[in-house]
């Protein structure tokens, strides 16, 4: 039990259920808004064309710490090109799916809370689900790591694919990161006040952001940074083996899981580059 469980006892929406997302508002606003944070960020979507049909998990990196709109980016490109069988429901962290305000908007965008049994009726149903495994600590790492992807050695959403027989769909985003700037991600400080314990929070931030100058700790708004955001679909990724023997395999697991994180390092690496090139006007 964590301190989101409180907010249960005050007749919260169910955060396990499929029905809560909106796909009418979602089909009306998806556009415009993507449209406008492609324009700000002066986004570019790479690969849209790799998103296959049915149940698939899509990985991505986590960037912007609890804005992610470069993940809005990806959905409206998805929604334009494939129509509502591309929108992913997102497994979620408990906190985004029990604060009052930020939960309802989750839960109507498609967020479910993060849980293997949700995950399983996700592809049950033929939809697709996307995981960020870095969670908070790939989030707000720091602005020093912005070009790397940090999973941290989590190897659930391998896991999950494996048992569940769906193909992964790495998106990797390249300058979502530079929105603001996150100095230190304090991991020693929430270890040493147990948050880990508390919030599940591995990390407690210290950051520059607009319009709060510094500021300690997760923010839930800023005004981020027109920085440049290329992101790549890259083509899906399917395993030799799969089904729960395959699941419980270590070594297996981290195998795979080291080709999906390899893969995706060396696509970012490439997008920073260009991003880096193009700056310096080459």
């Amino acid at each position: 039990m964590n301190l989101y469980s409180l907010f249960d006892l005050f007749g919260a929406p169910n955060p396990d259920s499929l029905e809560n997302r909106n796909l009418s508002a979602l089909r009306l606003l998806t556009p415009p808004v993507g449209k406008l944070l492609k324009k700000y960020f002066r986004a570019e979507v790479r690969g849209i064309g790799n998103i296959p049909p049915g149940a698939a998990l899509y990985v991505g990196n986590h960037n912007m710490a609890m804005l992610s709109l470069d993940t809005a980016i990806f959905c409206a490109e998805a929604l334009r090109a494939h129509g509502t069988d591309a929108l992913p429901f997102g497994l979620a962290h408990d906190m985004a799916v029990s604060v009052p305000v930020v939960r309802d908007l989750i839960l109507a965008v498609g967020g479910v809370r993060a849980s293997h049994e949700n995950a399983h009726a996700i592809f049950a149903a033929g939809k697709k689900a996307m995981v960020y495994p870095g969670g908070g600590l790939e989030a707000m790492r720091s602005f020093a790591n912005r070009n790397r992807i940090v999973f941290g050695g989590r190897t659930g959403y391998m896991r999950l694919a494996l048992r569940e027989n769906v193909p992964i769909v790495p998106v990797v985003a390249a300058g979502a990161h530079s929105a603001s700037i996150i100095l230190t991600d304090g991991s020693s400080f929430a270890r040493t006040f147990r948050l880990d314990k508390l919030l599940r929070a591995d990390v407690w931030p210290l950051m520059l952001c607009l319009p709060w100058g510094l500021w300690f700790g997760p923010t839930p708004f800023y005004i981020p940074y027109p920085t440049k955001i290329l992101i790549s679909v890259m083509e899906p990724m399917t395993f030799p083996r799969t089904g729960p023997e395959a699941e419980e395999d270590e070594a297996y697991v981290r195998e795979c899981a080291d080709r999906v994180e390899n893969a995706m390092q060396l696509r970012l690496t490439e997008l920073a580059r260009e991003r880096s090139g193009r700056r310096r006007g080459k």
